[in-house]
C-alpha cells in the first residue's frame, strides 16, 4: 500500500517539532547550567527571600558539598517519606476534605503502587482518577510528587554532571540545594506560565467536583471537574505523565486541540533536550553535549519514523475486507494518525508515560516501537535529568569499547575511564533487562498474572511485557489491554518501579563520586574523538546493541509474532 496523502504533511509536523525543539535547547541550558552552578538568575530578586527562608527554617546549608553516599541518603530519605505520605493520604482520603464526590479511600495495595508510582516518576495508574482520586489527593498527593520527583531527577543529572566537571573534588554538590533551585527558579515559574496557557485553551482549574450538563437527547449528565490544568502542566514538564482524567491527553479536558497537543510534545522534551546543552556547558565544551544530543535524536527520529509509517499504512486485514486508510482505532479524531503516532514515540521516548491514543490498538510494529523505546533504558532523551544520566552511563560503556580498539585508557570529557566506573555502568544497565525479563516471566506463568491481558495470544504477552517494561523503565504508559487493579499487579509493579528508578540512581551516583575524585586527563593525538559522527554513532550502536538485543526474543514472541500472524489474516 502506498502512503496517504497527508502523508507528507505529517513529515513536515515532525520536522517542524524538531526545529522548534532545536531553537528551544540552548536557551533552556543556559537557564539549567546557572541553576547547576548555583548563580544567581533574574527570578532571586523575587524568590531569593523563599529560597533563603527555606534553608533557615529547615536548618540546611546550601553551601555543604556532599560526598556521593550522603548525596544518596538525603535523596533516597526525602523520597521514603514523600512515598509514606502519599500512602496516608490515600488510605485515608474519605474523610480529607475537597472530596465533593465522597470517594472511599483507596486500598493498600493500589495506595502502595500509586505512592511509588508517583515517587519514582513513573506515574503509572492502575485507576481512573476522575472516579478514584478527591481534589484534594489529585493537588496534595500526586500533583506534589510530579514536581519533587522531576526536581530530583534533574538534580541527580547535576550530580553526575560535577563528576565529570570537578577535579580531585570529595563533593557532588548539595542535594537540598539542588532541589530546592529546580523546583522553585525552574518548574514553578515555567508550570505557572503554562498553567495559565492551557487554562486560556479551556483546560478547567477549579476546585469545584463536577458540573451538571444536559446532552441534545436532554439526558443529564455529570462531568467530572477539578485543578486540572496545573497537573497538566507538571504532567508534561516534569515527564510524568499521570493524567487527571483516565483517557489522559485523549481526554479534552487535559488536551482540547491541535495546538495545545503540539505544545505538549514540545513540553515533553524541552528539558531533556536543554540538559544536553547544560551537560557540554559544564565540561566546558558544549560540542560535548551536541553529540550526545544527536545520538538521542537518531534514535528517536528512527523509531518516530517507523511508528508512523506502519500506523498510516494501516492494518491488512482491514484492507482486505475493503476498509481503506490508516489505522484509527484507539486515537482521537482531533489529532489523527501523525499526531497520535508523534505522541507515543515522544512519550516513550522521554519516559513520560503520557498518552493521546491508545498504544494497545496500534499496528503489532507500531506498538513495538513505544515497547523498544522504553526498553533501551531511558536514554532516547529520557525522562528529565534521568534521560541525560541514563545516556551518560551508555557513553561510558562505548568509550570503553573505543579504548579497547585504540589500545589506550579509555577517556570521557577529560576523566580516564577504569574499571569501577565500567563495572558500575553495567551494573545499572544490567538491572533493568533482569527486572523487567523476570517479572514478565513470572506473570506469563502464574494464574494471578494470567488473568490480566484481556487479549490472548502474543497480544496478551505484549500487554504483560509493555506492564512491567513501562514499570521498570519508570514510564507510565499501558498498553491499555491489561487489568492491573489487582493485588498482585499492584504489587509485582509497585516493586518493579521502585527497583527500576533506585537500582540505577545508586551506581550512577557513585560513578559521580568517583570521577569527581579523579584528575583531570588533556586531550592528547591518541584519544578518542568523542565529538563527532563516529562517537554519535558508535553511541547509538552501543545503546542498539548493549540495551536493545537483550529483549530481542521477548519481542519476538509479543509485537513481532502479532504482526506476522496479521499478515495471515489473523488478530487477536
Amino acid at each position: 500500500m502506498t502512503f496517504q496523502a497527508t502523508t507528507f504533511q505529517g513529515w513536515l509536523l515532525i520536522a517542524a517539532f524538531v526545529g522548534i525543539l532545536l531553537a528551544l535547547t540552548k536557551p533552556m541550558g543556559l537557564w539549567l547550567h546557572a541553576l547547576y552552578e548555583g548563580r544567581r538568575t533574574p527570578l532571586h530578586t523575587v524568590l531569593g527571600p523563599v529560597e533563603r527562608g527555606f534553608y533557615k527554617l529547615s536548618g540546611i546549608d546550601p553551601h555543604e558539598d556532599q560526598s556521593w553516599h550522603r548525596y544518596a541518603v538525603h535523596m533516597l530519605s526525602f523520597n521514603f517519606g514523600l512515598a509514606l505520605l502519599t500512602y496516608g493520604l490515600l488510605r485515608v482520603q474519605q474523610w480529607l476534605p475537597l472530596n465533593g464526590l465522597h470517594y472511599g479511600a483507596i486500598g493498600p495495595d493500589g495506595a502502595f503502587n500509586t505512592a511509588i508510582s508517583f515517587d519514582t516518576n513513573t506515574n503509572w495508574q492502575w485507576y481512573s482518577g476522575e472516579a478514584a482520586m478527591s481534589n484534594l489527593s489529585q493537588m496534595l498527593a500526586l500533583t506534589i510528587h510530579n514536581f519533587l520527583s522531576a526536581a530530583t531527577g534533574i538534580a541527580l543529572a547535576f550530580a553526575l554532571f560535577r563528576g565529570f566537571a570537578r577535579a580531585q573534588a570529595k563533593g557532588i554538590g548539595n542535594f537540598w540545594a539542588d532541589m530546592t533551585r529546580v523546583t522553585l527558579y525552574l518548574l514553578l515559574p515555567l508550570c505557572v506560565i503554562y498553567t495559565l496557557y492551557l487554562i486560556a485553551c479551556g483546560v478547567p482549574q477549579t476546585l469545584a467536583t463536577s458540573v451538571d450538563v444536559f446532552t441534545l437527547e436532554g439526558a443529564r449528565q455529570v462531568l467530572v471537574l477539578g485543578p486540572v490544568a496545573s497537573q497538566e502542566a507538571i504532567k508534561m514538564l516534569g515527564t510524568n505523565g499521570g493524567g487527571f482524567f483516565n483517557a489522559n491527553s485523549a481526554h479534552p479536558f487535559e488536551n482540547p486541540t491541535a495546538v495545545t497537543n503540539f505544545v505538549q510534545m514540545l513540553s515533553i522534551f524541552w528539558i531533556g533536550f536543554g540538559l544536553t546543552w547544560c551537560f557540554g556547558k559544564a565540561v566546558g565544551n558544549v560540542r560535548q553535549g551536541w553529540a550526545i544530543l544527536a545520538a538521542m535524536l537518531a534514535l528517536f527520529l528512527i523509531g518516530a519514523g517507523v511508528v508512523y509509517w506502519q500506523e498510516a499504512l494501516g492494518n491488512p486485514v482491514l484492507h482486505h475486507l475493503g476498509v481503506a486508510g490508516g489505522n484509527m482505532e484507539g486515537k482521537e479524531v482531533r489529532f489523527g494518525i501523525v499526531a497520535s503516532a508523534l505522541f507515543a514515540a515522544i512519550t516513550t521516548a522521554a519516559s513520560c508515560g503520557a498518552v493521546n491514543a491508545m498504544h494497545d490498538s496500534f499496528t503489532a510494529l507500531g506498538g513495538l516501537i513505544p515497547l523498544f523505546n522504553i526498553q533501551l533504558g531511558e536514554v532516547v532523551v529520557g525522562g528529565v535529568g534521568a534521560g541525560i544520566y541514563g545516556f551518560l552511563l551508555f557513553a561510558i560503556l562505548a568509550v570503553f569499547v573505543a579504548g579497547l580498539m585504540v589500545g589506550r585508557t579509555p577517556e570521557y570529557v577529560g576523566k580516564k575511564i577504569e574499571s569501577r566506573e565500567v563495572k558500575l555502568a553495567v551494573l545499572a544497565i544490567a538491572v533493568l533487562p533482569l527486572i523487567i525479563l523476570s517479572m514478565t516471566a513470572l506473570a506469563s506463568v502464574l494464574p494471578a498474572g494470567l488473568a490480566g491481558p484481556l487479549n490472548k495470544g502474543p497480544h496478551g504477552f505484549s500487554e504483560i511485557l509493555y506492564a512491567f517494561t513501562s514499570a521498570v523503565g519508570n514510564n507510565g504508559s499501558a498498553f491499555a489491554g491489561l487489568t492491573a487493579g489487582t493485588p498482585f499487579y499492584n504489587g509485582m509493579l509497585g516493586v518493579a518501579m521502585w527497583l527500576g528508578r533506585y537500582f540505577v540512581i545508586i551506581p550512577m551516583l557513585a560513578i559521580a563520586g568517583s570521577l569527581a575524585a579523579k584528575k583531570h586527563t588533556p586531550e592528547s593525538a591518541g584519544s578518542f574523538p568523542t565529538t563527532g559522527l563516529l562517537w554519535t554513532g558508535l553511541l547509538v550502536g552501543i545503546v542498539l546493541i548493549v540495551g536493545g538485543l537483550t529483549f530481542l526474543p521477548s519481542l519476538a514472541l509479543g509485537p513481532v509474532a502479532d504482526h506476522l500472524m496479521m499478515i495471515h489474516g489473523q488478530l487477536f
